[in-house]
């Protein structure tokens, strides 16, 4: 472990972002690989760690023995600093190494708005932010992602960029990466090698070309062919990760376990990038996908499993999913959720049940608020089959219905702006009173490369904020609330959708200038978008514009297996009000994506229907679940006494809590619960330690129905599902608790220790008052009757004694410490601290 690193890390927010020592993670002997590839979702650990794409890839890397995946994040602002201000490099979280050691740095390309990040990954490691001007010594820069479907804004930092699927091709590059590594071959010669393989775009192989006036004319093809293919998996089921799931240590967006059960939907909204770009259908298998939940709970300890697909409601065999889903874990705690709905897919039988799970919010996206506008973009859905489906929701006992809504789509209408609110409020009155709620969510529609509306204007920001105004007035009731989506946001975002490489100036100017999180509110600011422009000579509404039939865009030379005139016949159809349906369901309409041979859909109801294959039977009760109640149920208590070592100091006291009941999960604890709307787990933990403290003396309590079989085995079998830096040194069963005062003895290590003089004069005082701070108010506190004894131990470490008593002001041991002895603010940054021993007082003899 880097000393500096592991220094500075308890000075930061969060700082188990940044530990590494999550469950599953994998760590392998550095000189153990040929090849060392590092992994970075340019945002933070929050969002990275919900996506899936990444920890796909992460888990096919690792399971060859001669590679090693690794991660990192775009760090937060406040470890940015601290990295730049100790001249320090950014670091892979598994092994503290810097990315600039790797062979390969792979990011992903999630949103427009992350842009500003990869800027911040390759300064914070020290690589020059352009391909060209790395060498040899500087690791491949390959990226991926959605974004990668028009990447030209960023498309100069980049050695290499992979379009489409990621789970064979991964495997390709760093092959072709190792081999060229082992023979020694020069940085271009690697980039031919990597240009090869299907799916990969080297963006220095093309050059853009300029009218007098900077009008894009199209790419120059350097090397290689002209058109790009986008690289497609024929069968999701054979790409399934056996690998258990990473299990995060603090609370992260979507904090549960993913499963992907489809991939790609082809509803054909004529709005939808994914729905492009991602197709054919490709399903996985009921049984798969269960046999996936099964052991990603098992060896996760989520309470909660999402089906993820871009139309989770269209999967082929979703009702006998959700049925076996709910019957095996309901009563384990675990809940199931669809994120992706479609109006359409919720049949009653499928809503039933949701219905099991939680009823806090049912959300459906309408788009638009005409049935025209909806036939323009293809949507497939009424007004009718809306409020259908509303009313359902409400009757089975879901009390908020939040709706999406864009504004700014084709042949929109000041009439289909008025009808989003409208909309809303029968929406509202489908619930017939009571306390039912709408929250409606409207946003700026972005045109997007690679659809049938990607030649499209884009409203101005004016128009944006006016369009948004008309809809709140038209909103009334306090049970019908406008969540905004920023149209300053969406302004940029659409640069940056249709954009060409002249826009790497303005990233790198803005990034100059200090723009970093762009994604996040908070951080974002246009005006530092619009000086950059201006520095640049750029004209940034210009980007927003319609582009005429005959105008080359950006994106052409990539080919993502959809034929090239497909779109312009969408878009006449649109213009039309005419319907395309859904090929998986009414055949092949001739988009160019599949074959029908090695590459077409796959729908596994068509294969159950001719198969007579019987729904799959209710699970056999689990003996937990068919045991007495919670209220009769008997209760053994018992104490488990554990250390907290190493990246495991770095927990807050909340993050610790969630890392042992995802542990008591996995060991399949028989847990007592409490009573309630919301049982939790009869448990409780010793006091909370300050943020950065390591110890030999916590415990935990826990609360069982049934007695432990093996107490022996226990501890070892428990430690087997903690991350690394907590260890379970003994558990027995509990007596009763002491409820007095406490003697802790902490031993800290001090860069300049105390002379035994100061700590015996300390010890002589009767009255120690110092300034504290508490909740940003400055208060006395008299720090004398705390301690209870001082002294140096022969490891040459500082031994603090301190008392401690229910509802008593106290100190944190470094705090007291810095008070005391005048510590400067350096040294106490540097300081350990560890707490050895906590006791009832008087202490007892040992």
């Amino acid at each position: 472990m880097n000393s500096e690193i592991d220094t500075l890390l308890p000075q930061v927010r969060q700082p188990s972002r940044y530990g590494g020592n999550e469950l599953h993670v994998v760590k392998k002997e550095w000189d153990s690989v040929a090849l060392r590839m590092v992994l970075a979702f340019p945002d933070l650990y929050e969002l990275g760690m919900s996506h899936q794409g990444l920890q796909i890839l992460y888990h096919i890397v690792n399971a060859r023995k001669d590679l090693v995946a690794e991660r990192v994040y775009t760090p937060d602002r406040d470890l940015e600093e601290l990295l730049r201000a100790h001249h320090l490099p950014l670091f892979s979280l598994e092994s503290q190494h810097p990315v600039a050691d790797f062979d390969i740095l792979g990011i992903t390309l999630p949103y427009e708005l992350c842009y500003t990040n990869i800027l911040t990954i390759l300064e914070l490691a020290g690589l020059p932010f352009r391909s060209a001007d790395r060498t040899a010594a500087h690791p491949l820069v390959i990226g991926g992602g959605p974004c990668a479907f028009h990447p030209e804004p960023v498309a100069d930092f980049f050695d290499a960029i992979l379009l489409g699927d990621g789970e064979e091709a991964v495997l390709e590059i760093c092959e072709a990466v190792r081999a060229a590594k082992e023979s020694g071959e020069e940085r271009q010669a690697v980039l031919e090698r990597l240009s090869r393989i299907e799916g990969v775009y080297v963006p220095s192989f093309f050059e853009p070309r300029y009218d007098d006036g900077g009008k894009f004319l199209g790419m120059q093809v350097l090397s290689g062919n002209g058109l790009v293919r986008r690289r497609i998996l024929a069968d999701l089921e054979g790409a399934s990760i056996e690998q258990p799931p990473l299990v995060p240590l603090t609370r992260i967006v979507h904090d549960r376990l993913g499963l992907e059960i489809a991939r790609g939907c082809t509803r054909g909204c004529r709005f939808c990038q994914a729905g492009m770009i991602y197709r054919p259908v490709r399903e996985r298998t009921p049984e798969k996908i269960f046999a996936m939940a099964e052991k990603g709970i098992a060896e996760g300890g989520f309470e909660e499993l999402a089906l993820l697909s871009l139309s989770t409601g269209d999967y082929s065999c979703l009702s006998e999913l959700l049925v076996r889903l709910m019957n095996r874990f309901a009563k384990e705690h675990v809940s199931v959720s669809l994120p992706s709905l479609r109006v359409g897919t919720l049949t009653p039988a499928i809503m039933e049940q949701i219905k099991r799970v939680r009823k806090t919010g049912f959300t459906l996206a309408p788009e638009a608020g005409t049935d025209r506008l909806r036939r323009v973009i293809n949507k497939g859905i009424t007004e009718e089959d809306l409020l259908a489906t509303a009313d359902a929701a409400y009757g089975l006992g879901w009390k908020l219905i939040k709706l999406y809504f864009m504004f700014g789509l084709p042949t929109e209408t000041e009439e289909d702006v008025a009808a989003i609110p409208a909309l809303a409020q029968k929406v509202l009155k489908a619930g017939k009173g009571g306390n039912c709620r709408v929250n409606v969510s409207a946003a700026t529609f972005v045109p997007k490369p690679h659809t049938a509306f990607e030649r499209e204007p884009q409203l101005s920001m004016e128009e944006g904020y006016a369009r948004m105004d008309a809809i709140k007035k038209r909103l009334y009731g306090k049970n019908c609330t406008l969540k905004r989506h920023d149209p300053r946001m969406s302004y940029l975002e659409g640069v940056f959708s249709r954009g060409d490489r002249c826009l790497s100036r303005l990233l790198e100017e803005a990034w100059q200038r200090g723009a970093r999180m762009d994604a996040w509110s908070e951080h974002f600011d246009l005006h530092r978008w619009q000086e950059a422009a201006v520095a640049c000579g750029l004209e940034l509404d210009g980007y927003l514009r319609r582009r005429e039939a005959d105008e080359v865009l950006p994106w052409q030379h990539l080919g993502i297996g959809v034929r090239s005139d497909f779109f312009a016949e969408e878009y006449a159809k649109g213009l039309r009000e005419e319907y395309t349906p859904d090929c998986r369901v009414h055949g092949c309409q001739q988009c160019g994506v599949c074959d029908l041979k090695t590459l077409k859909p796959i729908v596994h109801h068509r294969k159950q229907e001719k198969a007579g294959i019987e729904p799959a039977p209710q699970e056999t009760p689990r003996p937990e679940e068919t045991s007495a109640p919670q209220s009769l149920r008997p209760h053994f208590v018992y104490k488990l006494t554990y250390s907290r070592l190493g990246n495991a100091r770095l927990l807050s006291h909340l993050e610790l809590l969630q890392v042992f009941f995802r542990a008591f999960s996995r060991a399949k604890l028989p847990l007592n619960f409490s009573q309630g709307f919301n049982p939790t787990p009869k448990v409780s933990f010793s006091p909370a330690l300050p943020l950065g403290t390591e110890s030999l003396a916590e415990f935990v309590l826990i609360d069982l129905w049934e007695p432990l079989a093996d107490l022996g085995g226990f501890v070892p079998a428990m430690n087997r599902q903690l991350p690394e830096g907590l260890v379970i040194t003994q558990a027995v069963l509990a007596g009763k608790e002491h409820a007095g005062t406490m003697v802790t003895t902490y031993h800290l290590r001090l860069p300049k220790l105390p002379v035994q003089a100061e700590l015996d004069r300390v010890m002589a005082q009767e009255s120690l008052p110092v300034v504290v701070v508490r909740k940003g108010m400055e208060k006395q506190l008299d720090l004398r009757p705390l301690l209870h004894s001082l002294r140096l131990t022969p490891e040459g470490e500082l031994a603090l004694s301190v008392f401690s008593a229910p509802g008593q002001p106290g100190g944190k041991p470094l705090e007291i410490a810095a008070k005391l002895f005048g510590l400067p603010e350096e040294e106490i940054r540097r300081a350990r601290v560890l707490k050895v021993a906590s006791e009832p007082y008087p202490v007892s003899e040992k």
